[in-house]
């Protein structure tokens, strides 16, 4: 199970890398494609959160 979750993580952090700067970088004319960018990131980025904490829960 450790393994699911360490590749959850490292596969959510890659997301949030890689739609944050879609976010940051999107014209400011398409407000569509810069919102759906950064709500994407923001789900890597808790996803990625909560499955580092519950592998640091674990290794201890």
């Amino acid at each position: 199970m450790n393994k699911v979750i360490a590749l959850v993580c490292v596969v959510s952090w890659a997301g949030f890398w890689s739609f944050g700067y879609l976010a940051l970088s999107a014209n400011s004319a398409d407000s569509h494609q810069m919102t759906v960018a950064a709500l994407l990131a923001a789900i890597g980025f808790l996803t990625g959160t909560f499955t580092y904490m519950a592998l640091a829960r674990k290794i201890r």
